[in-house]
């Protein structure tokens, strides 16, 4: 507990000078950073593989083992990603309302720095660069808890970037990764209310339901997709066999990833098969209720897990509904309020849809792999937030920042 709290210190302290260095320095040490990790991305490499062998060997399953896998034009996209940030606009000290009192007083409200951001995550190391960017660029100092699995891979991140910090006149404590954190650490940093103004997890349910659980700072909510997409009876078959299999079978392991399929049963027949087509490409397995297996010879039998289950992985759930409140109130019940999604060429119905299911991200007639800082213009993300205070949807450079009030008199007095 002690360590931690000289870890919090650490970086509360390194905040003050990234703060007082201005977006101009700032900026300037993210273009370091990139560099960086180009000059360093056999290094990066060189340790990631260690991660990766020990994955096999632990029996992770070939898809989060995809999640956890460099390669050069990921590492390439990375550095993107950094050089992104640093030419975007700085969000902190916009003035967002002003206004002169009758009394003479002038009052602006102004974006700040949240101050000590702390972010606890899994598998995907990309997040390291990412998080740390993102953070950087608002003013914000950053405690990194990466999973283990990635530890390797994280650390020649995290080292890389401290290094090129330093070396443009920073603190290299703006960016601290916290290695080989035991449970205890874990369950320590997420109670350093005097040090921590903001933690944000990113990973799967158990870690979600952890941080939620046990954090006495204050946190966003990220991350877990049980995404849906209903296919309406008026859809168009080859649109919707088209968006189904990017939203699942693109990238699964990701928390955009179509899980749940729902399909109005005047529907299913003559859309169902060019779906299952597409998906057997894949090797998609897909579980369904009674009315599925009856017309898919190769479905599985769905159990009532299934329904509420992020897979990130190539498995799909399927359930027959048989109006437009029924898929709605199954979204109700099972969706975790990331993004959904319909398929339609009815214009009422869509708009009952968007209005009626609460989710961060409501789609019609597009996949749900689109909820993504960069594909809604934010450029990078630290997570998608599927909560409603502060922020909700990707979580981006904009985000990042709390507010104050600046207040300027003459000698008033109340």
């Amino acid at each position: 507990m002690k360590e931690m709290h000289e870890i919090g210190r650490r970086a509360k302290q390194a905040q003050t000078t990234l703060a007082a260095a201005g977006s101009a320095k700032t900026d300037q040490a993210l273009r370091a950073c990139a560099a960086a990790i180009r000059k360093k991305s056999d290094f990066i490499l060189y340790e990631n593989a260690k991660d990766i062998r020990a994955a096999e060997e632990n029996g992770l399953s070939e898809a989060l083992i995809e999640r956890l896998t460099l390669t050069e034009a990921r590492i390439d996209a990375m550095a993107n990603g950094i050089l992104e940030v640093a030419a975007a606009p700085t969000p902190v000290g916009r003035v967002l309302w002003g206004e002169t009192r009758p009394n003479g007083l002038k009052i602006e409200k102004v974006t700040v720095p949240i101050g000590v951001i702390a972010v606890i995550y899994e598998s995907r190391p990309n997040v390291t660069a990412d998080a740390a960017a993102i953070c950087l660029k608002a003013g914000n100092a950053v405690i990194l808890k990466g999973g283990k699995e990635a530890q390797q891979s994280n650390k020649a991140i995290a080292e890389t970037m401290r290094g090129a910090l330093a070396d443009c006149g920073l603190a290299a404590d703006c960016l601290i990764l916290l290695e080989d954190a035991s449970r205890e650490d874990t369950a320590a940093l997420m109670k350093l209310n005097d040090c921590i103004d903001l933690l944000i997890p990113r990973g799967g349910a158990g870690l979600i339901r952890s941080v939620i659980e046990n954090a006495t700072v204050p946190v966003i909510e990220t991350g877990v997709g049980n995404c849906h997409i209903y296919i309406d009876k008026s859809a168009d078959t080859a649109m919707a066999a088209s968006i189904v299999e990017n939203a699942k079978a693109s990238r699964v392991s990701v928390c955009n990833a179509c899980e749940s399929l729902l399909i109005h049963r005047e529907a299913l027949e003559r859309v169902l098969p060019a779906i299952a087509k597409r998906l057997r490409a894949h090797q998609v397995e897909m579980r369904g209720d009674e009315a599925v297996c009856d017309l898919l010879e190769d479905a599985v039998p769905a159990g009532e897990d299934d329904w509420g289950r992020e897979y990130l992985d190539y498995i799909i759930s399927i359930k027959t509904v048989g109006s437009l409140e029924e898929a709605i109130a199954h979204i109700r019940k099972y969706g975790t309020g990331h993004s959904e999604a319909i398929v339609t060429e009815d214009y009422q119905t869509a708009e009952r849809f968007q209005q009626r299911v609460d989710a961060a991200a409501v789609y019609v007639n597009a996949s749900t792999r689109f909820t993504d800082g960069g594909e809604f213009g934010f450029g990078a993300e630290i997570g998608i937030s599927t909560q409603k205070l502060h922020a909700r949807g990707p979580l981006g450079i904009a985000h990042m920042v709390s507010e104050k009030y600046l207040i300027r008199g003459n000698g008033q007095i109340r």
